[in-house]
């Protein structure tokens, strides 16, 4: 483990707590919020509040893992030996990222073949570039952490490239007064996934020991809330809107 002050851990802790809390708290408000959209956007609701709890499961194993690594007495932080799990990171990834892709072409209600064609290619793309990352964030030279760093670059260019050119004509056949919405969401998944490279290098900087491990855990745990829970939001918002323009009895009935 990499020796870290007080100072430092206690501000992953509190990190990891918060987004535990956000994470959990938003997938009670986007289930719950089902009831507030028609039929054809509660799956995209439901796959938004899954990943928040997919992601909530595993904050707290990341919470009690760098808990169980470290152990504050009489003011001095202690390497207990127990070594920090930071693999629950990239399983949530696995099975989040896709899925953040996914919600947000089923809140769009494209025709099914555009919706199952996207949804397939855009999740596998999304699922290669974080298994092609994964052995670069566990390497122990910054060699071998650019290259696996550059292969996963390539899905997620594909996926930069599908977001703003493949689901442009899409968007602009949205109605009036969600599509600045949709666009906003587009651009906040690809600026919070645009930050997790940039949290990715931060061991090439002049950084070293703890506060490269704070930077890191911080970084990701910031670009995490933003990517799943912000963006869930608009999800939510979107649905509302464009129930309230297609199934104006629901409108009446809230």
């Amino acid at each position: 483990m990499e020796t870290i002050s007080l100072a430092q851990y206690s501000l992953v802790y509190n990190a990891f707590s918060f987004t535990f809390a956000t994470m959990a708290a938003a997938t009670l408000f986007l289930w719950f919020g089902r009831s507030q959209v028609g039929p054809a956007y509660r799956t995209a609701l439901t796959i938004s509040g899954l990943v928040c709890a997919i992601a909530a499961y595993h904050y707290f194993r990341i919470f009690e893992s760098w808990g169980d690594a470290y152990e504050a007495k009489d003011n001095v932080l202690l390497v207990t030996g127990v070594a920090f799990n930071d693999a629950y990171r990239y399983v949530d990834w696995l099975l989040t990222v896709p899925l953040l892709l996914i919600e947000l072409i089923l809140v769009m209600r494209l025709t099914q073949d555009e919706t199952t064609s996207k949804c397939l290619r855009l999740g596998f793309a999304a699922a290669l570039m974080i298994v092609l990352g994964y052995p670069g964030e566990i390497a122990d030279d910054n060699g071998t952490r650019a290259l696996w760093g550059t292969l996963s670059a390539i899905p997620f260019l594909y996926i930069v490239w599908e977001l703003f050119k493949g689901l442009g004509e899409s968007i602009e056949r949205q109605p009036a007064s969600v599509r600045k919405l949709v666009k906003d969401a587009r651009l906040i998944t690809f600026a919070s996934w645009g930050f997790y490279p940039i949290v990715y290098m931060v061991p090439y900087t002049n950084l070293s020991g703890g506060s490269v491990e704070t930077a890191v855990q911080v970084g990701y745990t910031i670009a995490d809330l933003i990517a799943k829970v912000g963006v869930g939001i608009l999800i939510y918002v979107i649905a509302v809107r464009k129930s309230a323009i297609e199934y104006p009895e629901l409108a009446k009935s809230n």
